[in-house]
């Protein structure tokens, strides 16, 4: 985070307000799993085999789908080149927009497949070196960061950076705060909010420079 431009930086807090958003969303049309909190996920399939095999189904098959939104997301950045920031957030619109189409036609099991694919998918957004660079739907490393600084003003010192850091992580808080309203109010509903957020973030990508990295 430390090392993007501005508009960078706010644009990763801006996709993690989104994640925070469509797994709140996705969490309460799922019934208790997330779309894009695998660690959750993985608890859920570690406590289902545990006492109720036949139910660990549902989080497996969600952490098979969220690999695969990776790795689908990784091969569009690939083939994008420079331009990949805008190829993985109009793959990301167009997996949340069908989602919310499924929802709309009466099939909701569909639309957390969709979700957690478009979750995968969005970690891509930035990379360097063809890795991730920052991980938009999950934020224990930013916590960790946060820790570290405290830490380091507990012995005396001074760690910069830390602010980039608490953002990420309050966007994402914020975004499940929206999503969690977002579905008391409107229900499945809150899913087009999430395609235009989406799309919202894609423009703002496009006003990027083309990047190497």
């Amino acid at each position: 985070m430390n090392r993007f431009d501005r508009r960078r930086q706010v644009l990763a807090i801006g996709l993690a307000g989104m994640a925070g958003y469509v797994d709140a969303v996705g969490f309460l049309l799922a019934g208790g799993y997330f779309v894009s909190f695998m660690s959750g996920n993985t608890t859920r399939l570690a406590v289902n085999l545990a006492g109720y095999p036949a139910t660990a189904l549902v989080p497996a098959l969600l952490i098979a789908g969220f690999i695969g939104g990776v790795a689908a997301g990784s091969v569009v950045a690939a083939r994008a080149g420079t331009r990949r920031k805008p190829a993985v957030l109009a793959l990301v619109c167009a997996l949340v927009t069908a989602a919310a189409l499924a929802n709309a036609a009466g099939h909701p099991g569909a639309a957390p497949a969709l979700l957690v694919l478009a979750m995968g998918a969005l970690n891509n957004t930035f990379q360097r070196g063809g890795d991730v660079a920052v991980g938009l739907t999950y934020m224990t490393g930013a916590l960790v960061k946060l820790g570290q600084a405290l830490g380091a003003l507990l012995l005396g010192q001074r760690r910069a950076g830390w602010g980039a850091f608490l953002l990420l992580w309050s966007g994402l808080a914020i975004g499940a705060v929206l999503g969690a309203l977002a579905w008391s109010h409107l229900a499945g509903g809150a899913l087009w909010f999430a395609a235009g957020w989406g799309l919202a973030m894609l423009a703002l990508s496009l006003r990027l420079a083309p990047e190497a990295a």
